[in-house]
Protein backbone atom coordinates (compact mmCIF):
# COMPACT_ATOMS: atom_id res chain seq x y z
CA UNK A 1 0.00 0.00 0.00
CA UNK A 2 1.42 3.70 -0.76
CA UNK A 3 1.36 6.35 1.20
CA UNK A 4 -0.61 9.75 0.46
CA UNK A 5 1.54 13.18 0.14
CA UNK A 6 1.15 14.62 3.63
CA UNK A 7 2.41 10.63 5.12
CA UNK A 8 5.43 11.25 2.85
CA UNK A 9 6.06 14.92 4.05
CA UNK A 10 5.56 13.76 7.57
CA UNK A 11 8.06 10.58 6.89
CA UNK A 12 10.58 12.98 5.74
CA UNK A 13 10.86 15.05 8.69
CA UNK A 14 10.38 12.55 11.98
CA UNK A 15 12.85 11.91 13.82
CA UNK A 16 12.66 8.23 13.53
CA UNK A 17 14.78 7.05 10.25
CA UNK A 18 12.24 4.21 10.22
CA UNK A 19 9.57 6.74 9.11
CA UNK A 20 11.68 8.43 6.23
CA UNK A 21 9.68 6.91 3.12
CA UNK A 22 6.58 7.62 4.62
CA UNK A 23 4.53 6.83 8.10
CA UNK A 24 0.62 5.72 8.32
CA UNK A 25 -2.07 7.76 9.17
CA UNK A 26 -2.73 7.50 13.04
CA UNK A 27 1.02 7.07 13.95
CA UNK A 28 2.70 9.52 17.04
CA UNK A 29 5.68 11.22 15.82
CA UNK A 30 8.08 14.33 16.55
CA UNK A 31 8.30 16.29 13.25
CA UNK A 32 11.49 18.59 12.34
CA UNK A 33 9.56 21.44 10.79
CA UNK A 34 11.39 23.16 7.32
CA UNK A 35 10.16 26.53 9.30
CA UNK A 36 8.25 27.68 12.17
CA UNK A 37 5.74 30.81 11.70
CA UNK A 38 4.34 33.35 14.14
CA UNK A 39 1.89 35.68 13.44
CA UNK A 40 1.73 39.18 15.48
CA UNK A 41 -0.98 38.32 17.47
CA UNK A 42 0.38 35.64 19.48
CA UNK A 43 3.89 36.72 19.75
CA UNK A 44 3.70 38.52 23.29
CA UNK A 45 1.63 34.94 24.69
CA UNK A 46 4.39 33.15 23.22
CA UNK A 47 7.26 35.13 24.88
CA UNK A 48 5.71 35.03 28.08
CA UNK A 49 5.06 31.32 28.31
CA UNK A 50 8.55 30.86 27.31
CA UNK A 51 9.97 33.55 29.95
CA UNK A 52 7.94 31.30 32.43
CA UNK A 53 9.96 27.98 31.48
CA UNK A 54 12.69 29.95 31.80
CA UNK A 55 13.54 29.29 27.55
CA UNK A 56 15.64 32.66 26.66
CA UNK A 57 15.83 32.41 23.28
CA UNK A 58 14.07 30.55 20.57
CA UNK A 59 15.42 26.64 19.45
CA UNK A 60 16.68 27.78 15.79
CA UNK A 61 16.12 31.53 14.45
CA UNK A 62 17.17 30.69 11.18
CA UNK A 63 13.87 28.80 10.91
CA UNK A 64 11.36 31.15 12.80
CA UNK A 65 9.07 33.45 10.37
CA UNK A 66 7.43 36.17 12.11
CA UNK A 67 5.25 37.94 9.92
CA UNK A 68 2.74 41.15 11.08
CA UNK A 69 -0.17 40.56 9.04
CA UNK A 70 -3.33 40.89 11.55
CA UNK A 71 -3.20 43.97 13.01
CA UNK A 72 -1.02 46.08 10.12
CA UNK A 73 -3.38 49.24 10.75
CA UNK A 74 -3.17 50.03 14.24
CA UNK A 75 -5.97 51.33 15.41
CA UNK A 76 -5.88 51.63 19.21
CA UNK A 77 -2.71 52.20 21.66
CA UNK A 78 -3.04 48.65 22.53
CA UNK A 79 -2.64 47.07 18.95
CA UNK A 80 0.44 49.74 18.63
CA UNK A 81 2.18 48.66 21.89
CA UNK A 82 1.90 45.11 20.78
CA UNK A 83 3.57 45.77 17.27
CA UNK A 84 6.64 47.70 19.34
CA UNK A 85 6.50 44.10 21.90
CA UNK A 86 6.78 41.83 18.63
CA UNK A 87 9.51 44.36 16.83
CA UNK A 88 11.45 43.75 20.33
CA UNK A 89 10.82 40.24 20.65
CA UNK A 90 12.34 39.60 16.93
CA UNK A 91 15.51 41.21 18.43
CA UNK A 92 15.44 39.84 21.38
CA UNK A 93 15.23 36.04 19.55
CA UNK A 94 17.22 37.07 16.92
CA UNK A 95 14.84 36.59 14.11
CA UNK A 96 15.69 37.47 10.79
CA UNK A 97 13.19 36.41 8.78
CA UNK A 98 10.87 39.05 10.34
CA UNK A 99 8.36 40.71 8.17
CA UNK A 100 7.01 43.80 9.83
CA UNK A 101 3.75 45.52 9.12
CA UNK A 102 4.12 46.99 5.28
CA UNK A 103 6.96 44.59 4.69
CA UNK A 104 5.83 41.42 3.93
CA UNK A 105 1.60 41.39 4.10
CA UNK A 106 -0.75 38.11 4.83
CA UNK A 107 1.81 35.15 6.02
CA UNK A 108 -0.32 32.53 4.26
CA UNK A 109 0.36 34.69 0.86
CA UNK A 110 3.12 36.36 0.61
CA UNK A 111 5.73 33.10 1.52
CA UNK A 112 4.11 31.00 -1.33
CA UNK A 113 4.61 34.02 -3.47
CA UNK A 114 8.00 34.80 -2.35
CA UNK A 115 9.72 31.00 -2.68
CA UNK A 116 9.64 30.84 1.36
CA UNK A 117 6.68 27.95 1.26
CA UNK A 118 7.96 25.74 -1.40
CA UNK A 119 6.37 21.96 -2.28
CA UNK A 120 6.92 19.29 -0.34
CA UNK A 121 7.91 21.73 2.51
CA UNK A 122 6.90 21.00 5.90
CA UNK A 123 5.91 23.64 8.74
CA UNK A 124 4.58 24.59 11.94
CA UNK A 125 2.23 27.81 12.61
CA UNK A 126 -0.16 29.29 15.27
CA UNK A 127 -2.54 29.87 13.02
CA UNK A 128 -5.44 27.88 11.25
CA UNK A 129 -5.28 29.14 7.64
CA UNK A 130 -1.77 27.82 7.56
CA UNK A 131 -3.67 24.90 5.06
CA UNK A 132 -3.20 27.30 2.58
CA UNK A 133 0.09 26.20 1.95
CA UNK A 134 -1.44 23.14 0.18
CA UNK A 135 -1.77 25.69 -2.80
CA UNK A 136 1.69 25.13 -3.55
CA UNK A 137 1.49 21.44 -2.50
CA UNK A 138 3.62 22.26 1.07
CA UNK A 139 1.78 21.19 4.37
CA UNK A 140 0.99 24.25 7.49
CA UNK A 141 -0.05 22.56 10.20
CA UNK A 142 -1.78 24.91 12.94
CA UNK A 143 -0.79 24.27 16.61
CA UNK A 144 -2.53 27.31 18.40
CA UNK A 145 -0.27 28.45 21.60
CA UNK A 146 1.77 25.05 21.51
CA UNK A 147 3.72 27.30 19.27
CA UNK A 148 5.53 28.29 22.37
CA UNK A 149 6.71 24.87 22.60
CA UNK A 150 7.47 24.39 19.09
CA UNK A 151 9.54 27.77 18.92
CA UNK A 152 11.47 26.70 22.08
CA UNK A 153 12.39 22.69 21.74
CA UNK A 154 11.74 22.94 17.99
CA UNK A 155 8.98 20.71 17.67
CA UNK A 156 5.94 18.70 18.98
CA UNK A 157 3.90 15.73 18.89
CA UNK A 158 1.88 14.88 15.86
CA UNK A 159 -0.66 12.39 15.20
CA UNK A 160 -0.32 11.83 11.52
CA UNK A 161 -4.09 12.73 9.74
CA UNK A 162 -5.80 10.54 8.00
CA UNK A 163 -6.67 12.21 3.81
CA UNK A 164 -9.82 12.49 2.33
CA UNK A 165 -10.20 12.87 -1.65
CA UNK A 166 -12.10 15.33 -3.81
CA UNK A 167 -11.96 14.86 -7.26
CA UNK A 168 -12.88 17.80 -9.37
CA UNK A 169 -13.66 17.14 -12.79
CA UNK A 170 -15.68 18.87 -15.33
CA UNK A 171 -15.11 23.00 -15.86
CA UNK A 172 -16.39 26.14 -14.40
CA UNK A 173 -19.12 28.29 -16.21
CA UNK A 174 -18.18 31.76 -16.45
CA UNK A 175 -18.72 33.66 -14.03
CA UNK A 176 -18.05 31.05 -11.21
CA UNK A 177 -14.58 30.84 -9.35
CA UNK A 178 -12.33 28.83 -6.77
CA UNK A 179 -14.16 30.27 -4.26
CA UNK A 180 -17.65 29.42 -5.43
CA UNK A 181 -16.14 25.65 -5.08
CA UNK A 182 -15.14 25.54 -1.72
CA UNK A 183 -18.29 27.05 -0.79
CA UNK A 184 -20.39 24.07 -2.48
CA UNK A 185 -18.24 21.84 -0.93
CA UNK A 186 -19.25 22.89 2.59
CA UNK A 187 -22.84 22.58 1.73
CA UNK A 188 -22.73 19.40 0.29
CA UNK A 189 -21.15 18.00 3.66
CA UNK A 190 -23.92 19.78 5.73
CA UNK A 191 -26.38 18.23 3.54
CA UNK A 192 -24.31 14.81 3.67
CA UNK A 193 -24.46 14.82 0.13
CA UNK A 194 -20.68 14.57 0.04
CA UNK A 195 -19.31 11.60 2.64
CA UNK A 196 -16.88 13.40 4.23
CA UNK A 197 -15.49 14.04 7.68
CA UNK A 198 -12.75 16.73 7.60
CA UNK A 199 -12.82 17.08 11.45
CA UNK A 200 -8.34 16.55 11.67
CA UNK A 201 -8.22 15.34 7.62
CA UNK A 202 -6.32 16.18 5.25
CA UNK A 203 -8.49 17.16 2.13
CA UNK A 204 -6.22 16.31 -1.28
CA UNK A 205 -7.70 17.39 -4.58
CA UNK A 206 -7.50 15.93 -7.82
CA UNK A 207 -8.92 15.22 -10.99
CA UNK A 208 -9.11 18.16 -13.48
CA UNK A 209 -6.51 20.69 -11.44
CA UNK A 210 -4.45 22.08 -14.55
CA UNK A 211 -7.37 24.31 -15.17
CA UNK A 212 -6.68 26.18 -11.79
CA UNK A 213 -4.22 28.81 -11.30
CA UNK A 214 -2.39 29.99 -8.48
CA UNK A 215 -4.97 32.40 -7.00
CA UNK A 216 -7.57 29.37 -7.59
CA UNK A 217 -5.49 27.14 -5.41
CA UNK A 218 -5.44 29.38 -2.73
CA UNK A 219 -9.10 30.14 -2.93
CA UNK A 220 -9.70 25.74 -2.66
CA UNK A 221 -7.85 25.99 0.50
CA UNK A 222 -10.17 28.58 2.47
CA UNK A 223 -13.34 26.79 3.34
CA UNK A 224 -11.87 23.33 4.35
CA UNK A 225 -10.00 25.19 7.11
CA UNK A 226 -13.34 26.67 8.18
CA UNK A 227 -14.31 23.36 8.64
CA UNK A 228 -11.48 21.70 11.07
CA UNK A 229 -9.56 20.31 8.59
CA UNK A 230 -6.04 20.02 9.89
CA UNK A 231 -4.52 20.53 6.09
CA UNK A 232 -5.75 20.70 2.00
CA UNK A 233 -3.06 19.77 -0.38
CA UNK A 234 -3.38 20.56 -4.07
CA UNK A 235 -0.85 18.48 -5.63
CA UNK A 236 1.34 20.86 -7.66
CA UNK A 237 0.89 21.50 -11.70
CA UNK A 238 3.78 22.45 -14.27
CA UNK A 239 3.00 25.59 -13.67
CA UNK A 240 3.02 25.79 -10.01
CA UNK A 241 6.69 24.20 -10.37
CA UNK A 242 7.83 26.52 -12.53
CA UNK A 243 6.75 29.69 -10.46
CA UNK A 244 8.20 28.18 -7.91
CA UNK A 245 11.37 27.45 -9.37
CA UNK A 246 11.59 30.67 -10.24
CA UNK A 247 11.35 32.34 -6.47
CA UNK A 248 12.52 29.71 -4.56
CA UNK A 249 15.11 30.44 -1.52
CA UNK A 250 16.32 27.27 -1.01
CA UNK A 251 16.09 23.58 -2.42
CA UNK A 252 12.68 21.76 -2.73
CA UNK A 253 10.99 18.47 -3.63
CA UNK A 254 7.52 18.37 -4.42
CA UNK A 255 5.58 14.92 -3.43
CA UNK A 256 2.63 13.30 -4.48
CA UNK A 257 0.56 10.29 -2.86
CA UNK A 258 0.85 7.15 -4.44
CA UNK A 259 -1.69 5.95 -7.44
CA UNK A 260 -2.17 2.94 -4.33
CA UNK A 261 -2.53 5.25 -0.98
CA UNK A 262 -5.38 4.86 1.68
CA UNK A 263 -7.76 7.55 1.71
CA UNK A 264 -10.45 7.79 4.28
CA UNK A 265 -13.15 8.93 1.96
CA UNK A 266 -12.93 9.62 -2.39
CA UNK A 267 -15.44 11.61 -3.86
CA UNK A 268 -16.55 13.70 -7.01
CA UNK A 269 -17.66 16.89 -7.73
CA UNK A 270 -18.51 18.07 -11.15
CA UNK A 271 -17.85 21.65 -11.79
CA UNK A 272 -19.96 22.43 -14.84
CA UNK A 273 -22.99 21.70 -12.36
CA UNK A 274 -21.98 24.59 -9.83
CA UNK A 275 -23.50 27.78 -9.80
CA UNK A 276 -22.20 31.39 -8.19
CA UNK A 277 -22.37 30.48 -3.91
CA UNK A 278 -23.41 32.61 -1.99
CA UNK A 279 -22.68 31.55 1.81
CA UNK A 280 -26.15 32.88 4.25
CA UNK A 281 -25.33 34.55 7.58
CA UNK A 282 -23.43 32.20 10.20
CA UNK A 283 -21.25 29.75 9.17
CA UNK A 284 -19.53 28.62 5.56
CA UNK A 285 -21.47 25.57 5.62
CA UNK A 286 -24.68 27.83 4.70
CA UNK A 287 -24.42 28.50 1.17
CA UNK A 288 -26.39 28.57 -1.69
CA UNK A 289 -27.15 29.20 -5.32
CA UNK A 290 -27.24 32.77 -5.73
CA UNK A 291 -30.29 32.86 -6.84
CA UNK A 292 -31.66 32.81 -3.58
CA UNK A 293 -30.01 36.07 -1.82
CA UNK A 294 -30.24 37.59 -5.07
CA UNK A 295 -31.65 41.74 -4.37
CA UNK A 296 -30.21 42.03 -0.44
CA UNK A 297 -28.83 45.45 -0.06
CA UNK A 298 -25.61 45.64 1.22
CA UNK A 299 -23.78 48.23 3.18
CA UNK A 300 -20.28 46.83 3.10
CA UNK A 301 -18.69 44.73 0.88
CA UNK A 302 -14.93 43.43 0.91
CA UNK A 303 -12.39 41.76 -1.13
CA UNK A 304 -8.92 40.17 0.13
CA UNK A 305 -8.23 38.02 3.08
CA UNK A 306 -5.99 34.79 2.76
CA UNK A 307 -9.21 33.10 0.98
CA UNK A 308 -9.19 35.72 -1.80
CA UNK A 309 -6.24 38.19 -1.30
CA UNK A 310 -4.34 37.04 -4.49
CA UNK A 311 -2.90 39.29 -7.79
CA UNK A 312 -5.56 37.05 -9.49
CA UNK A 313 -8.60 38.17 -7.21
CA UNK A 314 -7.04 41.74 -7.39
CA UNK A 315 -7.51 41.53 -11.36
CA UNK A 316 -10.99 40.17 -10.86
CA UNK A 317 -12.22 42.79 -8.72
CA UNK A 318 -10.45 45.54 -11.10
CA UNK A 319 -12.61 43.43 -13.91
CA UNK A 320 -15.47 44.65 -12.99
CA UNK A 321 -14.79 47.83 -11.09
CA UNK A 322 -12.82 49.86 -14.25
CA UNK A 323 -14.73 52.36 -15.58
CA UNK A 324 -17.83 52.28 -12.57
CA UNK A 325 -18.73 53.51 -9.57
CA UNK A 326 -19.43 51.74 -6.12
CA UNK A 327 -23.01 52.20 -5.22
CA UNK A 328 -23.68 54.94 -3.29
CA UNK A 329 -23.81 54.10 0.59
CA UNK A 330 -21.77 51.07 0.11
CA UNK A 331 -18.08 51.01 1.97
CA UNK A 332 -16.11 49.03 -0.46
CA UNK A 333 -12.64 47.59 1.28
CA UNK A 334 -9.88 46.12 -1.22
CA UNK A 335 -7.10 44.55 0.60
CA UNK A 336 -4.26 42.57 -1.20
CA UNK A 337 -2.44 39.68 0.01
CA UNK A 338 0.93 41.07 -0.24
CA UNK A 339 3.40 43.93 -0.86
CA UNK A 340 4.41 42.11 -4.03
CA UNK A 341 0.77 42.54 -5.30
CA UNK A 342 0.43 46.08 -3.57
CA UNK A 343 3.28 47.17 -5.97
CA UNK A 344 1.52 45.45 -8.84
CA UNK A 345 -1.13 47.38 -8.33
CA UNK A 346 0.21 50.23 -8.99
CA UNK A 347 2.31 49.16 -11.60
CA UNK A 348 -1.09 47.38 -13.92
CA UNK A 349 -2.79 50.81 -13.19
CA UNK A 350 -5.34 48.52 -10.94
CA UNK A 351 -4.78 51.18 -7.86
CA UNK A 352 -6.33 53.88 -9.88
CA UNK A 353 -9.09 51.57 -11.18
CA UNK A 354 -10.26 51.14 -7.44
CA UNK A 355 -9.76 54.71 -6.50
CA UNK A 356 -11.81 56.09 -9.40
CA UNK A 357 -14.38 53.59 -8.60
CA UNK A 358 -14.84 54.90 -5.03
CA UNK A 359 -13.37 51.67 -3.10
CA UNK A 360 -11.03 52.12 -0.30
CA UNK A 361 -7.41 50.33 -0.67
CA UNK A 362 -5.89 49.05 2.57
CA UNK A 363 -2.38 47.58 3.42
CA UNK A 364 -1.41 43.93 2.56
CA UNK A 365 -2.51 41.87 5.20
CA UNK A 366 -5.64 40.20 7.03
CA UNK A 367 -7.60 44.05 6.94
CA UNK A 368 -11.68 43.51 7.89
CA UNK A 369 -11.20 39.58 7.96
CA UNK A 370 -9.35 39.75 11.65
CA UNK A 371 -12.30 40.64 13.35
CA UNK A 372 -13.23 43.95 11.88
CA UNK A 373 -10.24 45.24 13.56
CA UNK A 374 -10.46 48.12 10.66
CA UNK A 375 -14.13 48.28 8.20
CA UNK A 376 -16.20 47.19 10.76
CA UNK A 377 -19.97 47.18 10.45
CA UNK A 378 -22.70 49.40 12.43
CA UNK A 379 -25.70 47.64 14.24
CA UNK A 380 -28.20 46.27 11.59
CA UNK A 381 -25.78 46.74 8.62
CA UNK A 382 -25.38 43.42 6.38
CA UNK A 383 -22.14 43.20 4.44
CA UNK A 384 -20.62 40.86 1.48
CA UNK A 385 -16.78 39.76 1.23
CA UNK A 386 -14.70 37.10 0.58
CA UNK A 387 -13.49 37.06 4.36
CA UNK A 388 -12.36 33.53 5.19
CA UNK A 389 -15.84 33.27 7.63
CA UNK A 390 -19.05 34.97 8.78
CA UNK A 391 -19.45 33.63 12.20
CA UNK A 392 -21.86 36.04 14.20
CA UNK A 393 -20.07 38.97 15.00
CA UNK A 394 -16.99 38.51 12.77
CA UNK A 395 -17.81 42.02 12.00
CA UNK A 396 -18.58 43.65 14.61
CA UNK A 397 -22.14 43.39 16.24
CA UNK A 398 -23.60 40.35 16.49
CA UNK A 399 -26.84 41.69 14.65
CA UNK A 400 -25.35 42.60 11.61
CA UNK A 401 -25.71 40.10 8.56
CA UNK A 402 -22.20 38.96 6.77
CA UNK A 403 -22.63 37.17 3.54
CA UNK A 404 -19.56 35.70 1.41
CA UNK A 405 -19.10 35.71 -1.78
CA UNK A 406 -16.11 35.07 -4.55
CA UNK A 407 -14.44 38.25 -5.55
CA UNK A 408 -16.52 38.19 -8.68
CA UNK A 409 -19.85 38.26 -6.74
CA UNK A 410 -18.40 40.85 -4.19
CA UNK A 411 -17.44 43.42 -6.68
CA UNK A 412 -20.57 42.98 -8.95
CA UNK A 413 -22.71 43.09 -5.39
CA UNK A 414 -20.48 46.80 -4.66
CA UNK A 415 -21.63 47.96 -7.82
CA UNK A 416 -25.11 47.19 -7.25
CA UNK A 417 -25.71 47.60 -3.88
CA UNK A 418 -27.19 44.19 -3.25
CA UNK A 419 -25.93 40.69 -3.49
CA UNK A 420 -25.96 40.62 -7.62
CA UNK A 421 -25.08 37.69 -9.90
CA UNK A 422 -21.45 38.47 -11.61
CA UNK A 423 -22.87 36.56 -14.60
CA UNK A 424 -24.99 39.60 -15.35
CA UNK A 425 -22.29 41.68 -15.49
CA UNK A 426 -19.81 42.56 -17.88
CA UNK A 427 -15.90 42.37 -17.26
CA UNK A 428 -12.86 44.51 -18.72
CA UNK A 429 -11.64 41.80 -21.54
CA UNK A 430 -7.86 42.38 -20.69
CA UNK A 431 -7.92 42.46 -17.05
CA UNK A 432 -9.55 39.35 -17.51
CA UNK A 433 -7.46 38.02 -20.09
CA UNK A 434 -4.76 39.22 -17.44
CA UNK A 435 -5.94 36.44 -14.73
CA UNK A 436 -4.77 33.82 -16.58
CA UNK A 437 -0.78 35.17 -16.57
CA UNK A 438 -1.00 36.65 -13.32
CA UNK A 439 1.10 34.20 -11.76
CA UNK A 440 3.23 33.16 -15.02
Amino acid sequence: MGYTAIEKVLGRTSRDPAHRGGVRAGTLLYPEPDMVMIHDALVKEAKREMDAAGIARVHNPDKVLMVSDHDVLYGSARAAERGAFNRKTAQTWQIKNFYDAGQGGHGHIFPMESGLVLPGMFYFDNDTHSTNAGAVGAFGMRVGNEISRVLGTGTTWVTVPRTVQLKLIGKLQEGVQARDIGFYMGREIKAKRLAFDLDYRILEYGGDLDQLGFGARVALCSTATEMRAAGVFVPPSGAILGYCRKHAKRPFEPVYSDADAEYDAVATIDLSGIEPQVVLPGNVSNSADIAESLGTAVDHAFIGSCGSGMYEDMLSAASFLKGRKVAEGVRLFIVPGSERSTKRMLADGLMQIFVDAGAMVLPAGCGPCNDAVVGPLASGETSISTSTNNNTGRFGPKDARLFLGSPATVAASALSGKITDPRGVSQDAALKLAMETAYA
